[in-house]
């Protein structure tokens, strides 16, 4: 097999205890092997640390793996299976698609696109049914607030006045 793009990817991770937080990283690492069409030239994972915040008892670690993949499909096979917070493309310094590759290469990514989707819109439909069902049982719980982000973007679009033109003309 040819391999067409060198990548370095980052991979984090948070948890407890930091033994765990290694071995879960180190085989996250190992399973991208059996991704269709990568190889791993190289791989470091760090040693764990705790978090600053010395209440939250939690430990990171993160991994850099140099990739090399038969060609961009594969990589963003590794994104979807791996979310890595850092990819950056080594080789080759320039990529050139013919039309139906960057097609094809649209087309997987709006199906996975469609799979995440699916899978988000079933599992808020199954909270609806478990709180509908709580409330019938009279437990008594608070629905979770969405986070701020969300409500200042809702706020944003809201509030956003259109742009004002500039009708007067330019005197000489």
């Amino acid at each position: 097999m040819t391999y067409k793009i060198r990548a370095m990817f980052v991979f984090e991770i948070l948890g407890r205890p930091p033994e765990h937080v290694k071995e879960t990283i180190s085989q996250l690492v190992d399973k991208l092997t059996e991704l269709p069409g990568i190889e791993i030239s190289k791989k470091t994972v760090h040693e764990p640390k705790a978090v600053e915040d010395k209440n939250a008892n939690l430990f990171t670690t993160f991994a850099e793996v140099e990739i090399l993949g038969k060609d961009l499909n594969s990589l963003i096979n590794i994104i979807f299976y791996a979310m890595p917070s850092h990819i950056e493309i080594i080789e080759p310094e320039e990529i050139r698609f013919k039309n139906f590759e960057m097609s094809n290469l649209l087309s997987d990514l709006t199906v996975k696109m469609h799979r995440y989707d699916e899978i988000a819109k079933a599992l808020t439909i199954e909270r609806s049914m478990l709180i509908g069902k709580l409330k019938e049982l009279g437990v008594k719980f608070e629905v979770p607030k969405k986070e701020p982000a969300e409500q200042n973007k809702k706020t944003e679009k809201k509030t956003k006045k259109p742009a004002k033109k500039n009708n007067s003309k330019k005197k000489n």
